[in-house]
């Protein structure tokens, strides 16, 4: 077309981050500082990662392409050595490195066409110590993970553990190349769920229930799973923990809001 400007190549297919004040902003927003230990998941060049590294953290840039892991190394080459100790970049792909085993954050501008399956391995397995995580994903995605009733088993299963937040659509001009896609800032945080071990279990004997059988009653789905749980629960204290979360018993168990799923779980765990 007569006047317009094709678009530059863009083989890797990649998007970086490069607002400075909105990775500042995803800095702060984590609460990450001195010895806390960070991932940047799709480090591309390094603009989050060098942000992270200035707050005192431990990081930890995994970057799938080797030009780009090559680049960001010979930009940390030209950092202070304080700087350059805290950081490890590691060429491999997000979806399969080891993730840590001890308590971290993530701070990072994750692959749009990974976020699935990335949020899958954060927030979907139990033994993953994730503390917090500040991600720029595709804005339908972080629309569809943030809605008060999750729209499958798995989504309740994150989201009854995590609370997940979107906090603003991001600017295409944000990025270089600018993607075609509305991106987002996706804020995940640990609900009390997530570290108890005993309303873990009981919630993944729930959700499979109510998403399999969504026209039965919230207070049927909750007093079958605690059964298969060993939860001596009865129905009265079913009825009260769910009175408790603001949920009417007869309400069917589908419609709950992940927050509510939360409640009623940590209420009956406590055998309250």
């Amino acid at each position: 077309m007569a006047g317009h400007r094709p678009a530059a190549p863009n083989p890797s297919g990649a998007h970086y981050l490069r607002d400075q004040a909105l990775i500042r902003q995803l800095v702060r927003a984590s609460g990450v500082g001195p010895g806390q230990l960070v991932l940047d998941l799709g480090a591309g060049h390094g603009a989050v990662t060098l942000a992270l590294a200035a707050s005192g953290a431990r990081v930890i840039a995994v970057e799938r392409d080797p030009r780009a892991a090559s680049r960001l190394r010979r930009r940390l080459a030209g950092r202070p050595p304080a700087c350059r100790s805290l950081v490890s970049v590691v060429a491999a792909d997000v979806r399969g490195i080891p993730l840590p085993r001890r308590d971290f954050l993530v701070v990072a501008s994750i692959p749009f066409s990974v976020t699935t399956l990335l949020l899958r391995r954060l927030a979907g397995d139990p033994a993953v110590p994730l503390r917090g995580a500040e991600l720029i994903t595709g804005w339908e995605a972080a629309r569809t993970f943030t809605r008060p009733v999750p729209r499958s088993a798995e989504l309740a299963w994150w989201a009854a553990r995590y609370q997940m937040r979107l906090v603003r659509r991001v600017a295409a001009q944000s990025f270089t190349p600018p993607p075609r896609v509305a991106a987002a800032h996706l804020s995940l945080r640990p609900r009390p769920l997530a570290t108890s071990p005993s309303g873990q279990r009981l919630l993944r004997r729930l959700l499979p229930l109510a998403y399999r059988y969504p026209r039965l009653p919230a207070w049927r789905i909750c007093a079958e799973g605690a059964a298969r749980t060993g939860h001596r629960a009865s129905r009265t204290a079913v009825r009260d923990a769910l009175a408790w979360a603001g949920v009417d018993p007869r309400a069917p168990a589908a419609g709950l809001t992940a927050g509510q799923w939360h409640d009623v779980v940590a209420r009956l765990a406590d055998g309250r």
